[in-house]
Protein backbone atom coordinates (compact mmCIF):
# COMPACT_ATOMS: atom_id res chain seq x y z
CA UNK A 1 0.00 0.00 0.00
CA UNK A 2 1.14 3.61 -0.91
CA UNK A 3 2.76 5.40 2.21
CA UNK A 4 0.27 8.54 1.77
CA UNK A 5 -2.68 6.76 1.72
CA UNK A 6 -5.29 5.59 4.50
CA UNK A 7 -5.79 2.17 4.74
CA UNK A 8 -9.49 1.99 3.10
CA UNK A 9 -10.94 0.14 6.21
CA UNK A 10 -10.03 3.71 8.32
CA UNK A 11 -12.48 5.41 6.23
CA UNK A 12 -15.42 3.20 7.77
CA UNK A 13 -16.60 4.49 11.02
CA UNK A 14 -19.55 2.90 11.27
CA UNK A 15 -20.86 -0.31 11.05
CA UNK A 16 -23.09 -1.10 7.74
CA UNK A 17 -25.60 -3.63 9.51
CA UNK A 18 -26.58 -1.86 12.63
CA UNK A 19 -24.90 1.81 12.77
CA UNK A 20 -23.06 1.38 16.07
CA UNK A 21 -20.03 3.24 16.10
CA UNK A 22 -18.39 0.01 18.02
CA UNK A 23 -16.96 -0.95 14.94
CA UNK A 24 -13.34 -1.33 15.05
CA UNK A 25 -9.92 -2.76 13.26
CA UNK A 26 -10.41 -6.86 13.81
CA UNK A 27 -7.06 -7.46 11.35
CA UNK A 28 -5.04 -6.12 8.47
CA UNK A 29 -8.49 -6.97 6.48
CA UNK A 30 -10.95 -6.90 8.66
CA UNK A 31 -13.84 -4.69 10.93
CA UNK A 32 -15.68 -6.05 13.61
CA UNK A 33 -19.01 -4.38 15.39
CA UNK A 34 -18.98 -5.33 18.86
CA UNK A 35 -22.46 -4.31 19.10
CA UNK A 36 -23.97 -6.74 16.36
CA UNK A 37 -20.93 -8.87 15.75
CA UNK A 38 -20.60 -8.20 11.68
CA UNK A 39 -17.33 -8.49 10.41
CA UNK A 40 -16.24 -6.62 7.29
CA UNK A 41 -13.91 -7.67 4.91
CA UNK A 42 -12.06 -5.47 2.71
CA UNK A 43 -10.90 -7.97 -0.11
CA UNK A 44 -9.70 -6.81 -3.44
CA UNK A 45 -12.03 -6.19 -6.37
CA UNK A 46 -11.26 -7.75 -9.37
CA UNK A 47 -10.15 -6.03 -12.76
CA UNK A 48 -8.84 -7.13 -16.32
CA UNK A 49 -6.59 -5.82 -18.94
CA UNK A 50 -5.70 -7.28 -22.10
CA UNK A 51 -2.79 -7.22 -24.35
CA UNK A 52 -4.78 -6.88 -27.47
CA UNK A 53 -2.04 -7.80 -30.68
CA UNK A 54 -3.10 -7.89 -34.61
CA UNK A 55 -1.86 -10.24 -36.76
CA UNK A 56 1.21 -7.54 -37.84
CA UNK A 57 2.07 -7.54 -33.97
CA UNK A 58 0.92 -4.64 -33.11
CA UNK A 59 -0.80 -3.92 -29.69
CA UNK A 60 -3.77 -1.92 -29.34
CA UNK A 61 -3.53 0.96 -27.05
CA UNK A 62 -5.53 3.36 -25.09
CA UNK A 63 -5.30 7.08 -24.08
CA UNK A 64 -6.84 7.27 -20.62
CA UNK A 65 -10.35 9.88 -20.62
CA UNK A 66 -10.60 10.02 -16.87
CA UNK A 67 -9.16 9.62 -13.55
CA UNK A 68 -6.83 8.68 -12.16
CA UNK A 69 -4.08 8.98 -14.71
CA UNK A 70 -6.48 10.55 -17.36
CA UNK A 71 -4.66 11.75 -20.67
CA UNK A 72 -1.97 8.62 -19.95
CA UNK A 73 -1.42 5.20 -21.92
CA UNK A 74 -3.32 1.95 -21.06
CA UNK A 75 -4.43 -1.58 -21.77
CA UNK A 76 -7.78 -2.17 -22.66
CA UNK A 77 -9.62 -3.44 -19.60
CA UNK A 78 -11.48 -2.59 -16.09
CA UNK A 79 -13.46 -3.93 -13.35
CA UNK A 80 -15.22 -7.01 -13.23
CA UNK A 81 -19.18 -6.31 -12.52
CA UNK A 82 -21.04 -9.04 -9.61
CA UNK A 83 -22.18 -12.13 -11.17
CA UNK A 84 -19.87 -11.69 -14.11
CA UNK A 85 -16.74 -13.90 -14.59
CA UNK A 86 -13.69 -12.68 -15.26
CA UNK A 87 -13.67 -13.56 -18.81
CA UNK A 88 -17.22 -12.00 -19.48
CA UNK A 89 -15.80 -8.68 -17.50
CA UNK A 90 -12.84 -8.85 -19.98
CA UNK A 91 -14.80 -9.50 -23.00
CA UNK A 92 -17.05 -6.56 -21.95
CA UNK A 93 -14.39 -4.16 -21.38
CA UNK A 94 -12.70 -4.79 -24.46
CA UNK A 95 -16.60 -4.45 -26.30
CA UNK A 96 -17.22 -1.58 -24.15
CA UNK A 97 -14.00 0.52 -24.93
CA UNK A 98 -13.25 -0.52 -28.62
CA UNK A 99 -16.45 -2.04 -30.08
CA UNK A 100 -14.45 -5.08 -30.47
CA UNK A 101 -16.40 -8.59 -29.97
CA UNK A 102 -13.78 -10.85 -28.96
CA UNK A 103 -14.07 -14.68 -27.92
CA UNK A 104 -10.70 -16.33 -27.30
CA UNK A 105 -8.57 -14.86 -24.85
CA UNK A 106 -5.66 -16.57 -23.02
CA UNK A 107 -4.92 -15.68 -19.27
CA UNK A 108 -1.19 -14.52 -18.56
CA UNK A 109 -0.80 -13.55 -15.11
CA UNK A 110 -2.18 -11.26 -12.50
CA UNK A 111 -0.51 -8.30 -10.29
CA UNK A 112 -2.13 -7.00 -7.11
CA UNK A 113 -2.78 -3.06 -7.69
CA UNK A 114 -4.33 -0.04 -5.85
CA UNK A 115 -6.41 2.33 -8.09
CA UNK A 116 -7.54 5.68 -6.07
CA UNK A 117 -10.95 6.38 -6.97
CA UNK A 118 -13.12 9.30 -5.27
CA UNK A 119 -9.78 10.01 -2.47
CA UNK A 120 -10.32 6.26 -1.75
CA UNK A 121 -7.60 3.43 -1.88
CA UNK A 122 -9.07 0.21 -3.44
CA UNK A 123 -7.39 -2.51 -3.55
CA UNK A 124 -7.56 -4.81 -6.62
CA UNK A 125 -6.57 -8.01 -8.59
CA UNK A 126 -5.24 -7.04 -11.87
CA UNK A 127 -5.89 -9.93 -14.43
CA UNK A 128 -3.65 -9.78 -17.80
CA UNK A 129 -4.92 -11.75 -20.48
CA UNK A 130 -3.64 -11.73 -24.22
CA UNK A 131 -5.80 -10.91 -27.33
CA UNK A 132 -5.23 -11.43 -31.12
CA UNK A 133 -7.50 -10.14 -33.66
CA UNK A 134 -7.07 -9.80 -37.60
CA UNK A 135 -5.32 -6.54 -38.98
CA UNK A 136 -7.00 -3.94 -39.84
CA UNK A 137 -10.20 -4.72 -37.69
CA UNK A 138 -12.14 -1.68 -37.10
CA UNK A 139 -11.70 -0.46 -33.26
CA UNK A 140 -13.65 2.70 -31.86
CA UNK A 141 -12.63 4.59 -28.75
CA UNK A 142 -15.71 4.83 -26.37
CA UNK A 143 -16.46 4.72 -22.20
CA UNK A 144 -13.33 4.39 -20.84
CA UNK A 145 -11.02 5.43 -23.88
CA UNK A 146 -9.98 8.89 -25.55
CA UNK A 147 -8.50 7.23 -28.38
CA UNK A 148 -7.02 3.87 -29.50
CA UNK A 149 -4.30 3.39 -31.71
CA UNK A 150 -1.85 0.43 -32.70
CA UNK A 151 1.65 0.52 -31.72
CA UNK A 152 4.47 -1.99 -32.69
CA UNK A 153 5.46 -3.92 -29.51
CA UNK A 154 9.31 -2.53 -29.55
CA UNK A 155 7.60 1.41 -29.18
CA UNK A 156 5.95 0.38 -26.11
CA UNK A 157 7.51 2.57 -23.04
CA UNK A 158 6.06 0.80 -20.31
CA UNK A 159 6.98 4.15 -18.58
CA UNK A 160 4.25 5.92 -20.58
CA UNK A 161 1.48 4.12 -18.83
CA UNK A 162 -0.18 5.73 -15.66
CA UNK A 163 -1.48 3.00 -13.57
CA UNK A 164 1.01 1.25 -11.77
CA UNK A 165 0.26 -2.34 -12.24
CA UNK A 166 -0.46 -1.46 -15.79
CA UNK A 167 2.88 0.21 -16.62
CA UNK A 168 4.34 -3.10 -14.34
CA UNK A 169 2.44 -5.70 -16.48
CA UNK A 170 3.19 -4.16 -19.88
CA UNK A 171 7.59 -4.41 -18.62
CA UNK A 172 6.31 -7.50 -17.40
CA UNK A 173 5.07 -8.92 -20.76
CA UNK A 174 8.17 -6.70 -22.47
CA UNK A 175 10.52 -8.63 -20.54
CA UNK A 176 8.99 -12.13 -20.85
CA UNK A 177 8.99 -11.42 -24.96
CA UNK A 178 12.46 -10.74 -25.12
CA UNK A 179 13.08 -13.51 -23.00
CA UNK A 180 11.83 -15.92 -25.36
CA UNK A 181 13.13 -13.93 -28.49
CA UNK A 182 16.68 -14.83 -27.41
CA UNK A 183 16.14 -18.63 -26.92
Amino acid sequence: MHNDQQHPLQRFAFCPVCGSSAFHINNFKSKHCDHCGFTYYANPCSATAAFIFDTDGRLLVARRAKEPARGTLDLVGGFVDMDETIEEGMRREIREETGLVVENMEYLFSLPNHYLYSDMLIHTVDMFFRVRVPSGTPVRADDDAAELFWLPLSEVDAALFGLDSISRGVARYIEEVLKNVKM
